[in-house]
């Protein structure tokens, strides 16, 4: 049987370190909101049957703008306190409507400039893994662990160490158990699937692939996003 695969984006963070007037994902990259270029790819992957879009209950500023574009999104309302908890409310949901154990791609809502060759290259690789996997990319600078007052403690070796990116590529029913319990441990699906066990499979991405967290982030966005390419297909 050909596997499905769905996408998940939680969407109901408030991105306080972009110290800007509304979430980060709402604000405007070329015109259009960050999050609607976070979708946008996600639409370029036949493979994908639809998208979960997972909002906070009341979010004010998502109506605001126009998804006509995008026909296989779809929005929900049950946003947690936290990523893993919005994760788990989206996964809940997606198996409750489904009988079957498709793969589920979780995005962030504020990584706008996922090409497609990334993306179709993650399915490709991992359609047919025992566990699933993550985009990642080794870490390329020395790295410092620091003493509570700023020295530094420790230079770490980097030759194994890997930043974590996403989407991340799991099944839907081993991801959402995976998600179960007290969540404070869990930053992303892999350190979900670790916790009991698994080991997910590191796919080499690209460095443009970055995630919106600080003010200047959103200016190398527009920078990197027409060199992918107008259409993310890269």
């Amino acid at each position: 049987m050909t596997p499905r695969f769905v996408a998940l984006v939680p969407a109901a963070g408030s991105g306080s370190r972009m110290r800007a007037d509304c979430p980060k994902q709402y604000l405007l990259l070329h015109g259009k909101p960050v999050l609607w270029h976070s979708l946008k790819v996600l639409h370029t992957e036949p493979r994908i049957s639809h998208i979960v879009l997972v909002l906070t209950e009341g979010d004010p500023w998502f109506a605001r703008f126009d998804w006509s574009d995008l026909p296989r999104l779809q929005v929900l309302y049950c946003g947690g306190a936290s990523r893993a908890e919005t994760v788990r409310n989206g996964l809940a949901n997606i198996a409750s409507n489904t009988p079957d154990d498709p793969w589920i791609l979780v995005h962030d809502a504020a990584r706008p400039c996922l090409s497609r060759s990334d993306l179709t290259h993650l399915i490709d690789q991992l359609h047919a893994d025992a566990v699933g996997g993550l985009l990642a990319v080794p870490v390329p600078e020395t790295v410092k662990r620091a003493t509570l007052d700023g020295h530094v403690a420790q230079t770490v070796p980097r030759q194994d160490l890997w930043l974590a990116q996403t989407p991340q590529m799991f099944r839907l029913r081993p991801l959402l158990a995976a998600h179960q319990g007290v969540l404070d441990t869990i930053t992303d699906e892999a350190s979900a699937m670790e916790r009991q066990g698994d080991s997910p499979r590191l796919i080499t991405g690209s460095r443009n692939n970055l995630k919106i967290t600080y003010p200047e982030d959103l200016a190398l966005a527009a920078l990197l996003l027409p060199a992918a390419d107008p259409q993310h297909s890269s």
